[in-house]
């Protein structure tokens, strides 16, 4: 049996100051993204055992938009293991959400040297496709050369699904439902600008609007929520 060294199921009324902070920021985040993160109980709560991050269509600070982030940061982090994530996507066409993790060192190096793991990502506008990827300092999308997987599962939005990720020193599996999707091993990349994940990592958890990605925007489904039922990770 694995041990387990990190659970979430979301009890109360608000995250846990433990395991996350809420960014408030509204940047654009490198991706011209459109909404503006609130630690707000308009945009992020919890209730019945479940995260609910909540998008809405409103006038905040900038923009246009709000939303909500959460991240361990220098609350949880860690190198290798199995991470289980149990979520239901959001509708409507110019949501993004995810679930995924950067480099303890992103401070002291920067992205993507830092490296960073998709264990989801969802565009609405391509509403029954999941997305898996890898990013390190010479395979990243901004070059179009990073590890990466999709996968059509129709109807993907309606219901909750979990999502696992088994990290080890040889590489990544990748399982939706329990069912094995795509493997990813190291292989011959050897330096930490190929391969930065053999270091710790920490966890994000966050529902963006628009931007690069996400694209435009159907004001006519907001607010719309991003799920969270529990988040799991063993040694």
């Amino acid at each position: 049996m694995r041990k387990l060294i990190f659970e979430d199921h979301f009890l109360g009324t608000t995250p846990d100051e433990k395991n996350w902070t809420l960014e408030v920021l509204g940047s654009g985040f490198g991706n011209k993204e459109d909404q503006f993160y609130t630690a707000r109980t308009e945009n992020v709560f919890t209730k019945d055992s479940i995260l609910h991050i909540v998008a809405r269509k409103e006038d905040y600070e900038h923009r246009k938009y709000t939303s909500a982030k959460l991240v361990s940061r220098h609350k949880f982090s860690f190198q290798y293991g199995k991470i289980e994530v149990r979520m239901k996507l959001p509708k409507g066409v110019g949501t993004w959400p995810a679930f995924w993790l950067l480099g303890d060192n992103i401070k002291e190096v920067g992205w993507p040297k830092c490296g960073e793991i998709d264990l989801m990502e969802y565009v609405g506008k391509d509403p029954d496709h999941i997305h898996f990827s890898l990013h390190s300092q010479n395979y990243n999308h901004g070059k179009g050369n990073n590890p990466y997987f999709k996968k059509e599962v129709k109807g993907i939005s309606d219901d909750f699904h979990v999502f696992t990720l088994d990290w080890d020193q040889f590489g990544f599996k990748y399982y939706l439902d329990n069912q094995l999707l795509k493997t990813e091993l190291k292989g011959d990349k050897k330096s930490v600008e190929d391969w930065p994940f053999d270091q710790k990592f920490y966890m994000i958890i966050n529902l963006a609007i628009g931007g690069t990605w996400g694209g435009a925007i159907d004001d006519s489904i907001f607010p719309t929520e991003f799920l969270i039922d529990y988040v799991k990770v063993y040694e």
